[in-house]
């Protein structure tokens, strides 16, 4: 290994890039439990059998025996030396690289000698602990629990309260006093005539880097009087504060195994924690989480839990913990929120109550969207039209700084759909689960059709016999209307009225087709599966993908021209004049790509959604006049909930209003629970 590449520099390089990041360009993997798998980039094969563990750092190619991390795939897959792999993926890491002038063989043995420095203070702060000056500590230790194992596995021990008592211990061991100020555990200085130990009269916590080695202690004081509780080491050449986890090297493994990982405030709540069995709890040393602890976090399991005490200043490092996470979210990582009752941490919660108490507060974690919602709306009052549109304006901003475009565009969608149902529930008094209908009537706002409530009333409002009549009713009118296509020769103006009642999004799917060919070539097969209500854009989408089939490229004016030829002609020029708004122009000719593929991504996921709820809605509708039970009633009731969300949402996008898209979590879960 070269030696301008220090094993901190490598650390540093593989910390912000995954394993699967790098195999991914080469590979297609895809998740298989707590791993990626692929077929093997080294050897042909028909079955996978290459793997990838981001946890642990390395991948293993079983066909053909090949193993290692991201610098010996490289070197592998693109044939380059490990100088010119650092380089590469230095550079995709945001990792600035020393120049081979800089590289200087006595700071090396200088970080060689600091080690050694700390490793024997840890050595010297466990026999001070179980020596006759440690009687306070271990009185300390003992009132707090803790097990003769739990001391030994975090390596706890005691600064004597002396100004010299390590120094003394240090040179005796060869070592002077500048090495010993440089690695923080002498305070020195040129107004300091004599340098003097930093720790003093304290229980000491050693602080690991990612490969067990000691890089700092963390010192709680015994001494009410203190002015510090805790004291950590300064910056040093080994320890930066801001990257480090306190107990990641004992808590990675565990956390791999287990597939969670629980960052808490302080030492004490870890080694509580980890008494009570929870070995995969680790803490920030002594500051809010930083952005490198969080990309540390998610090295080790995709969705960390964060556990704060349930008071305001619990919540209020929840709430910074999210500003600081919400840029770096990328698809599969995100965090997640405990809170314990107000007034106890974990070692509180442990000890009096038990640790099925914390498991039970485990359990109940908050996605990091729910955080961030409790907390803006609970900034200001909400009740007119301006002090909602302040909510949204900060959401926008909120959900512009994420980075990754896929996760930006989901937190979107989703506060949209969060921001509209806020608006419905503060019109008209209605109670936060009353929704006036399954959709609304173009123009004019009123409601039509299958409802929430049917007619609008609550449900406790109807006759005692609603069940019978809400029976008849659906079995005597058909569970889809399917409009017939206009006779061959219609006249211009009776199919412009046809057009006019016909489906939106639907018209709106054709045109992006019409003015964009080159989406037919990647999405054929999305396109012929959807349903259409309108037998006419039925037909012409048809007639698309024949031309498609016997025509090598299409461009708009080749496929208007062969359109013209047959008999939906009339139909290409009428969904050509589908008006368009701002967020649907991704369907006119002077779109860019990018926002073609985007729209098209969004309009088709829509389309798709909702042909998945009305189909859930016919069988449900099917179940209901069958038996008329309360769960028939339950699960129809919220598939006609979804579907009320879904037309409404539309119908602000139709009448010129902001785009709300309800693609999202919601509907999600309730196709789910239909099913």
């Amino acid at each position: 290994m070269s030696g301008r590449f220090t094993p901190q520099l490598l650390d540093e390089i593989r910390a912000r890039l995954s394993v699967s990041q790098v195999v991914g360009r080469k590979v297609a993997l895809k998740k298989a439990g707590r791993e990626y798998r692929g077929l093997s980039p080294f050897k042909t094969e028909k079955s996978p059998s290459f793997f990838v563990n981001d946890q642990k750092g390395f991948y293993h190619c079983f066909a053909s025996g090949e193993h290692g991390d991201i610098f010996t795939f490289v070197m592998k897959t693109e044939g380059l030396d490990f100088p010119e792999a650092v380089e590469r993926l230095a550079e995709e890491a945001g990792v600035p690289l020393p120049k081979k002038e800089d590289y200087n063989p006595e700071r090396e043995d200088q970080r060689d000698r600091l080690y050694r420095i700390l490793e024997s203070s840890a050595r010297f702060f466990e026999v001070s602990l179980a020596g006759g000056l440690g009687g306070e500590a271990r009185r300390y230790i003992d009132k707090r629990g803790l097990a003769l194992e739990t001391i030994a596995a975090f390596r706890l021990g005691f600064a004597p309260n002396s100004r010299s008592a390590l120094k003394a211990h240090l040179n005796g061991e060869g070592f002077g006093d500048a090495d010993m100020a440089a690695s923080g555990m002498l305070i020195a200085g040129d107004d300091i005539p004599e340098p003097y130990d930093r720790f003093r009269n304290r229980v000491m916590f050693p602080i690991l880097d990612l490969k067990g080695r000691v890089i700092a202690f963390g010192g709680r004081a015994l001494d009410k009087d203190a002015p510090a509780k805790y004291l950590n080491s300064p910056e040093t050449p080994l320890f930066h504060k801001g990257h480090v986890l306190f107990n990641a090297t004992r808590a990675r493994p565990v956390a791999h195994d287990k597939n969670r990982v629980i960052a808490v405030e302080g030492y004490m709540d870890v080694v509580a924690l980890y008494e009570g069995g929870f070995h995969e709890a680790v803490a920030p040393l002594g500051t809010a989480l930083t952005e490198d602890q969080v990309k540390l976090l998610w090295r080790m399991v995709p969705e960390p839990t964060l556990c704060f005490d349930g008071d305001s200043a619990g919540k209020k490092a929840a709430f910074r913990a999210v500003d600081t996470a919400l840029p770096h979210l990328k698809p599969g990582h995100s965090l997640k929120f405990a809170f314990l009752p107000d007034g106890l941490d974990p070692d509180d919660l442990i000890r009096q109550q038990g640790t099925a108490a914390m498991a039970a507060v485990l359990d109940k974690t908050k996605p990091l969207i729910d955080v961030l919602w409790e907390r803006e709306t609970a900034a200001q009052p909400l009740e007119t039209p301006e002090q909602r549109a302040s909510l949204e304006a900060r959401l926008r901003t909120l959900s512009s700084s994420i980075a990754d475009p896929l996760v930006r565009i989901h937190y979107e969608r989703e506060l949209r759909d969060r921001l509209f149902q806020l608006g419905r529930r503060s019109q008209g008094g209605r109670s936060p689960g009353t929704y006036v209908g399954s959709y609304v009537s173009g123009g004019q706002g009123q409601t039509q059709g299958r409802g929430g409530n049917f007619g609008g009333q609550p449900r406790q409002a109807l006759a005692p016999d609603w069940r019978q009549r809400e029976r008849q009713r659906l079995s005597d009118r058909p569970l889809r209307f399917k409009p017939q296509p206009p006779p061959l020769g219609v006249a211009s103006a009776e199919l412009t009225g046809i057009m006019n009642a016909l489906p939106a999004r639907e018209a709106l799917i054709l045109k992006a087709i019409l003015n964009h060919p080159w989406l037919i070539e990647q999405y054929s097969e999305a396109l012929a599966e959807l349903s259409f209500a309108a037998q006419a854009l039925a037909a012409l989408r048809d007639e698309i993908l024949n031309l498609h089939a016997t025509t090598n490229s299409l461009d708009t004016s080749t496929l208007r021209t062969q359109l013209s030829k047959t008999g939906v002609s009339k139909v290409v020029d009428l969904v050509a004049r589908t008006i368009t708004h701002t967020s649907d122009r991704f369907a006119e000719p002077e779109a860019s790509t990018t926002d073609v593929e985007t729209g098209w991504r969004h309009v088709l996921a829509l389309h798709q959604r909702h042909g998945n709820l009305e189909h859930l809605l016919r069988r449900a509708e099917e179940a209901w006049c069958k038996d008329c039970t309360e769960e028939a009633w339950a699960r129809l009731s919220d598939i006609q909930h979804q579907i009320a969300v879904l037309a409404a949402a539309e119908h602000l996008d139709n009448t010129g209003h902001h785009h709300v898209e309800v693609v999202d979590q919601t509907v999600n879960q309730s196709v789910k629970r239909a099913s």
